[in-house]
């Protein structure tokens, strides 16, 4: 699949500047390494530089989630080539999956994949991720699918990555191999994944009761969908991912400081 080379975007209002959406990444790898849901130094958070289209952030490779810093990140372009003079060099699956969104998808600012148990035991399943709890209905025929290829290190599973994840989707099943989600900010994607995964750890407590599970009308899952789709209890905020997001942010500066800014 080729990548398209883009300059600024046109028209483009940069409310943020790259330093802030720095510490928002650096804040999401702090986050995941917080609750259990980063996986040594593997798998990878991306987010694209304000302004551009051709320029994007990625952990690292070496560095502990739970290391990484604002100024640690690396900014490479969409043929994986370092476009800042950081001696940190970057995991070749990571540019293979993140590369591929970030070309196809422009609505994906960020991008974020994860291996965790949970995510992984439901990838795993025949049946995937079954909409039957309220964090699973967020994801109702919202999710979608990518076979398993192997450790995502050839440049031509791109094209079907990409072909897998559409042009709509914000939430890919990885087959056998873990969750991604993409958002227009690192706070969407972070929140997505954070439900994602929750999502698929409660479906494996209801799977291990062995008890019946009451089932919920089509109706009533597009509509809880919906809900989520417009904001949930955020609704009315300007930006409804705004409340959740700091809150987050601040649970994380009780539990591990202000580092991750550095």
């Amino acid at each position: 699949m080729s990548t398209r080379q883009h300059d600024a975007v046109p028209g483009e209002k940069n409310e943020r500047s790259e330093q802030e959406v720095r510490e928002d990444l650096a804040a999401a790898y702090r986050l995941f390494a917080l609750f259990g849901m980063d996986d040594a130094i593997y798998t990878h958070l991306s987010v694209r530089v304000p302004g551009r289209h051709d320029h994007f952030l990625i952990n690292p490779f070496g560095l502990l989630f739970s290391e990484v810093t604002a100024s640690a990140l690396v900014k490479i372009d969409l043929d994986g080539n370092k476009v800042d003079d950081s001696d940190s060099e970057v995991n070749a699956a990571g540019f293979t999956i993140h590369s591929a969104v970030h070309a196809a998808r422009h609505d994906a600012a960020c991008v974020m994949h994860t291996h965790t148990v949970g995510g992984m035991a439901v990838a795993s399943l025949r049946d995937g991720l079954r909409t039957t709890n309220q964090w699973a209905l967020q994801f109702y025929n919202r999710v979608a699918y990518h076979e398993f290829e192997g450790l995502a290190l050839d440049l031509d599973e791109r094209a079907r990555l990409v072909a897998s994840l559409g042009d709509k989707a914000k939430a890919l099943i990885l087959r056998n191999h873990g969750l991604l989600t993409v958002g227009r900010s690192v706070a969407e994607a972070f929140i997505l994944m954070f439900n994602l995964e929750r999502a698929c750890r409660v479906q494996l407590a209801i799977q291990s009761s062995g008890q019946a599970v009451r089932p919920l009308s089509a109706e009533v899952s597009e509509k809880t969908a919906l809900q989520f789709e417009k904001g949930g209890a955020n609704a009315s905020q300007a930006d409804p991912h705004a409340r959740e997001w700091n809150a987050f942010k601040r649970r994380l500066e009780a539990a591990d400081g202000l580092g991750y800014r550095a």
